[in-house]
């Protein structure tokens, strides 16, 4: 599916800019920073790439992960991702590369919380050595 599809698909008008964000996700198959997606251009404005995304957040497109490196990391959802608690899955760091991955196929388990708790959110970050750096 093309790129301009997948984000109608999610009710985002599809930019240059926006299509250009997806494909540096796309293609990296890891989470990444804003600083390491805006690496990857000349000249951009951080807040645009910022912006986007927010928007793709928003759209349920990306999901954000907090692996504990004190830079927040986008990563793209599965075509089926609702980002309901049933979608979240654990997180892998590499603490030699610093990359982080997304294991899609562990899902977070289940929080059974106290009656007057309602669920927002969970973060699962699995730290250790990542199979390039092994």
């Amino acid at each position: 599916m093309k790129i301009e599809d997948k984000l109608k698909q999610r009710d985002i008008k599809p930019t240059a800019m926006r299509e250009l964000v997806y494909e540096v996700l796309d293609k990296n198959k890891k989470a990444l920073s804003l600083y390491e997606i805006e690496k990857q251009f000349d000249n951009v404005e951080r807040s645009t790439i910022f912006r986007t995304l927010k928007t793709f957040q928003d759209h349920l497109l990306i999901h954000s992960v907090d692996d504990g490196t004190g830079a927040v990391k986008y990563a793209l959802c599965d075509d089926d991702c609702t980002c309901q608690p049933d979608d979240l899955h654990v997180h892998f760091l590499c603490n030699k590369c610093g990359q982080t991955h997304c294991l899609r196929d562990m899902s977070i388990p289940k929080m059974d919380l106290p009656k007057s708790f309602s669920f927002e959110s969970a973060n699962f970050v699995v730290k250790g050595t990542c199979s390039n750096c092994k």
